[in-house]
């Protein structure tokens, strides 16, 4: 196949269809579903980044890669008589026709949470939910952690069930951490039962605040990276080694990290 300034989707999938064949590539032709699974995880966060960075370019190449996994699967499944890329399209325009029924239909949508409502009441009729548990349930289970605390959080105060106010929120994050510190010595369990209700206390926190976790945390551990850049420039520029520092001399050099 020759370069050209110009592809479409079919020469996407007519690639990844020769790659595929007998006499293509050693590696694209042995591949799974299973094998490649984690591709699109990795492939979507660095689409992420790249949107992160601001720069379009990079930004574009890394949608590619997405698009890819998109593809391949296609291909693999179309090569087994389950389904092809067009069955693919057909799929998500039909969800996004019969879930927008304040554009599409007969219901109306005000403001983005009246066309969230109609999203979540279309979604649950199609996928025939009968029961809240039931919304709750139908939370991806591969989703990051965070995210997926945020999301069924979010779902749980559709149906009512939410703290009154902020100070409530508060009260249980203290009362996690109170908790946890209890917990501390006894068994492994029990530790990870205290810390994942206190985290999913502190993700209740955020979504009241208005705070993404995931976006949240992202700056926290960049924060930290930059800080800990700045404190091996200070132990640098004196000669010394941060690792060989003592742990006064290395909270020194965070504090005049974070005050810098």
């Amino acid at each position: 196949m020759e370069l050209k300034d110009k592809y479409s989707i079919q020469d996407l999938i007519d690639i990844v269809v020769r790659l595929r064949r007998p006499d293509g590539c050693p590696w694209d032709k042995v591949q799974t579903h299973q094998s490649i699974k984690k591709s699109m995880i990795e492939e979507t966060y660095e689409a992420i980044d790249a949107l992160d960075s601001g720069d379009d370019h990079t930004f574009a190449n890394e949608l590619g890669d997405v698009l890819l996994q998109v593809v391949f699967h296609s291909v693999m499944a179309d090569e087994r008589g389950a389904f092809d890329f067009d069955d693919v399209v057909k799929e998500i325009c039909t969800k996004l026709i019969t879930r927008h029924t304040h554009v599409f239909g007969a219901d109306k949508a005000g403001n983005e949470e009246e066309a969230l409502t109609n999203w979540e009441k279309n979604k649950k009729k199609e996928k025939n939910i009968g029961t809240y548990t039931g919304v709750l349930k139908d939370v991806p289970k591969h989703l990051p952690a965070l995210m997926r605390a945020e999301k069924i959080q979010k779902k749980a105060r559709g149906f009512g069930f939410d703290w009154e106010s902020i100070d409530g929120v508060f009260d249980k994050v203290k009362e996690e951490t109170d908790e946890l510190s209890e917990a501390v010595g006894e068994s492994e369990e029990r530790i990870r039962e205290e810390y994942g209700d206190l985290l999913f206390a502190v993700v209740n926190l955020g979504r009241f605040l208005g705070t993404d976790p995931e976006t949240s945390l992202t700056a926290a551990s960049n924060k930290f990276i930059n800080r800990f850049e700045k404190m091996e420039e200070l132990a640098r520029k004196d000669g010394k080694d941060f690792a060989a520092l003592t742990p006064d001399e290395q909270n020194e050099l965070w504090d005049q990290a974070k005050s810098s």
